[in-house]
């Protein structure tokens, strides 16, 4: 007589092994729990690394919200732990910060630099200038009037009109990331007891 066989059932062992999460629900569940920690350790005191840490506590600044180097540099100023004073408004007193920061200037620039041998443009130069000065709360000179300049090359082709709009906005983001950089390393290395430090080296 034959005996009749049956596979064994795999109900039991698929059970006690659950499916894997998609791969885009454990990226969403990582990034949450990126973004509670950096939360704790933000009020907790915690500084995220990379921001610099400056010598002042206080700044006011006539910075304009409205400009990307503006915002940048608050955020930037923010995360060093560095609180923003505002001018006064007519008719107030003037409000306490250990020091000023004054934008005299800032200005995108876009010349021509090269062209073709049927008079195209080739090439431009794309430049941003920041001009500032920085002085104590008691009106000492910590920066003298100095002005931060970033350039970069950009080849043109009438032909990619649109995509050469995109890269020179791009190249014009980098220059402002860059000047800010540089506007930082600048306030970190003042020293509230020492003469202006407006020459100071890249």
């Amino acid at each position: 007589m034959r005996r009749s066989t049956s596979p064994p059932s795999s109900g039991p062992l698929l059970a006690a092994h659950p499916a894997p999460l998609p791969v885009e629900r454990r990226a969403w569940l990582r990034a949450a729990a990126a973004g509670g920690l950096a939360l704790g350790l933000a009020g907790c005191g915690f500084r995220l690394r990379g921001a610099l840490q400056l010598p002042f506590a206080s700044l006011r600044t006539n910075l304009s919200e409205r400009s990307e180097i503006g915002r940048e540099l608050r955020a930037q100023l923010i995360a060093s732990g560095v609180r923003i004073v505002e001018p006064a408004r007519p008719n107030q007193s003037l409000p306490p910060a250990d020091v000023e920061l004054t934008v005299l200037s800032e200005q995108r620039e876009r010349a021509v630099v090269g062209v073709t041998a049927t008079g195209q443009v080739r090439e431009l130069q794309l430049r941003v200038r920041f001009k500032f000065r920085v002085r104590s709360g008691q009106g000492r000179d910590l920066i003298d009037d100095v002005e931060l300049l970033q350039e970069r090359e950009l080849s043109y082709d009438e032909s990619l009109v649109l995509g050469k709009q995109v890269e020179e906005e791009l190249l014009y983001r980098d220059m402002q990331s860059a000047t800010v950089r540089q506007l930082m390393r600048r306030l970190a290395a003042i020293r509230l007891d020492s003469a202006p430090a407006g020459r100071l080296s890249e």
